[in-house]
């Protein structure tokens, strides 16, 4: 039986919390006032967890995926990274979006990837270029290391955005629909090689996305939020799943419970 709490637990001795937010609310401003887009959200990431945010469009999953990155303040409540205050983008805390075009069109692919351990984390050519290459042989890639990105398939310059991220080895791996615009063989593929990589490395994830059956795959933890502003609905332990479970009873189970959850608010994902 799925397992069903109103909150995150607290982190327990030993399994440190990467990411806490508490009382979270995040306002924009458009050409017609002030628009809240999250209200109230409470959520502890511990060390190791694939937290998944789960939800209507319009929820505010994006936004408090961008609030974590530091790209967006909080105007109440607080967010925290290894108990310290976010205020504003780190290398502790990296993203890889949906857009493709997340790749330097004039470097070629290790380069792409060495790039920012030479800016964010101060290391040499040499260094930047090994760790590099390394990050993309974990994702497949080790025969393209010299190619460009206008040559890649959408598939693979995903995985190249993922190796860059991975290679500057972040407290966490942030995450916004990453796979949306794939076809379905390819987004499948990448679910099971992140899901791998995440189990092999111990990787701490927060991953943002509409499928629900994307997100009992990936998450350890899923977070469901309300339509707009987005309130926490409930979180779900989904931790007992991996890629061989995938079209199994249980799996599809667990997948129709966290539809009939969100479809009780009168909302679809």
């Amino acid at each position: 039986m799925l397992a069903l709490s109103r909150a995150f637990p607290v982190p327990r001795p030993g399994r440190p919390a990467v990411l806490e937010a508490s009382g979270l609310t995040l306002d924009y401003e458009t050409e017609r006032g002030i628009v809240r887009a999250v209200e109230g959200v409470d959520f502890t990431i511990l060390e190791g967890e694939r937290l998944v945010l789960l939800g209507p469009s319009g929820c505010g999953k994006s936004s408090i995926l961008k609030a974590v990155a530091g790209f967006l303040k909080p105007v109440a409540g607080t967010l925290a990274s290894r108990g310290k205050p976010v205020s504003g983008p780190g290398p502790d805390r990296i993203v890889v979006f949906q857009e493709f075009d997340q790749l330097l069109p004039w470097k070629n692919i290790i380069d792409n990837v060495a790039f920012p351990l030479r800016v964010a984390r101060k290391l040499t050519v040499a260094a930047a270029r090994e760790r590099a290459a390394m990050a993309l042989r974990r994702v497949g890639l080790g025969r393209v290391l010299d190619q460009y990105p206008h040559t890649l398939s959408g598939g693979m310059k995903q995985r190249a955005a993922i190796a860059r991220a991975l290679a500057t080895e972040p407290d966490v791996l942030l995450m916004d629909e990453p796979f949306a615009a794939l076809d379905a063989l390819t987004r499948l593929q990448m679910q099971r090689d992140l899901l791998e990589i995440a189990e092999e490395t111990g990787l701490t994830l927060l991953f943002v996305t509409h499928a629900i059956d994307e997100a009992v795959l990936l998450g350890t933890r899923l977070h469901l939020l309300s339509a707009h502003p987005g309130r926490t609905i409930a979180s779900f332990d989904t931790s007992e799943f991996g890629a061989a479970d995938i079209g199994t009873a249980r799996f599809e189970r667990v997948v129709q419970e966290v539809h009939a959850r969100l479809f009780s608010t009168g909302e679809a994902p």
